[in-house]
């Protein structure tokens, strides 16, 4: 059976991706940035970790993510030495070291936030990760911590603009594959519909 995440979309798919999927929400000062730990694409998701820290939309982060086959560092570990060498202060920068998915980067990370900061003082989070994965990142946060306020900013390093992602085969393919999970997902429990405000 082919995969479903190498197919064509139709025009109707590609526009309901674009409208339930592919979003980004208003930005504004938020307590926490939530740091979603990646193998690539580190330098992108460490340069908008310092355009918001310098805009002010956040007091606190923390970067979740462990160690990945072929590296001995923690996602957590690279992404955080990055954005401390961008003027990121480091003690502002929480660490979680041990998630291999998305449902624990938050599962993890809530009892480091609740001993550092204590999770009824953080009202808002900014959700920062890749733009093919976009939307499940604040319904994972939503699932298990439904009482904050959640944003969402995403980045990739494709050339192709996030309109066209249809168009492009490997933009298509992540884009398809992480879309294919959201109901599924829900279906177990693992994320929540996320009320976009």
């Amino acid at each position: 059976m082919k995969d479903r995440h190498t197919r064509l979309p139709t025009e109707q798919e590609v526009a309901e991706i674009n409208a339930k999927h592919l979003i980004s929400t208003p930005i504004k000062s938020a307590d926490l940035l939530f740091v979603f730990g990646t193998r690539e694409d580190v330098a992108r998701r460490a340069d908008e970790a310092l355009r918001l820290w310098r805009e002010g939309l956040f007091r606190w982060s923390i970067v979740s993510g462990g160690v990945t086959p072929g590296s001995e560092l923690s996602e957590c570990e690279i992404i955080k030495t990055a954005m401390a060498a961008r003027g990121i202060p480091p003690e502002r920068i929480l660490e979680e070291h041990r998630a291999t998915n998305t449902g624990e980067n938050v599962t993890f990370s809530l009892p480091i936030l609740e001993a550092a900061l204590g999770l009824a003082n953080i009202h808002s989070v900014v959700c920062l990760g890749n733009t093919w994965t976009a939307r499940r990142y604040p319904m994972t946060l939503h699932r298990h911590w439904p009482e904050v306020e959640k944003m969402l900013i995403s980045v990739d390093c494709f050339e192709t603009p996030l309109a066209l992602w249809h168009t492009d085969p490997d933009f298509r393919a992540r884009i398809l594959s992480e879309w294919d999970k959201i109901e599924p997902y829900k279906a177990k429990g693992f994320i929540a519909e996320w009320p976009v405000a």
